[in-house]
């Protein structure tokens, strides 16, 4: 662990992943009307875990899917940071699409507020850091 680790903990890592997560809510938003298309998601706590743990998502069955969507056959899925999942819809549409644009709405700014609290946390920590170097 790093002196950086150390002082800031997972907060870079929560940062990429929520990050990681707008774009992928944004996607969902913009193919709202394409037909066939899937919703996808970050199940959150689980990527978190797997960024922790040097970026390599484990497996434990030789028939998970990797985040390409190809069986990882029982190997971690190297390099990977967050575990993409469909969204399963409450009212699924005729034409096969899942996005259900209030649902995902919601999940961004959730998202977003999530951000930036994290944001303003690294910030007090930064302010707390430069005034202790300062003898403030």
């Amino acid at each position: 662990m790093s002196l950086i680790d150390g002082v800031f903990g997972s907060s870079a890592q929560v940062l990429s992943l929520r990050a990681q997560r707008a774009e992928m809510i944004t996607g969902n938003l913009a193919n709202a009307d394409t037909p066939g298309y899937k919703a996808k998601d970050i199940e959150f706590e689980s990527a978190l875990m797997a960024a922790k743990g040097n970026g390599e998502l484990k497996t434990s069955h030789a028939r998970h899917l990797g985040i390409d969507g190809n069986l990882v056959a029982g190997q971690n899925n190297g390099g990977a940071d967050f575990s993409a999942r469909y969204r399963v819809p409450t009212q699924p549409k005729i034409d096969g699409n899942t996005v259900e644009t209030d649902v995902e709405r919601m999940a961004f700014m959730d998202n977003a507020l999530r951000y930036q609290a994290t944001v303003n946390f690294l910030d007090g920590r930064i302010k707390s850091i430069t005034s202790a170097l300062r003898g403030d």
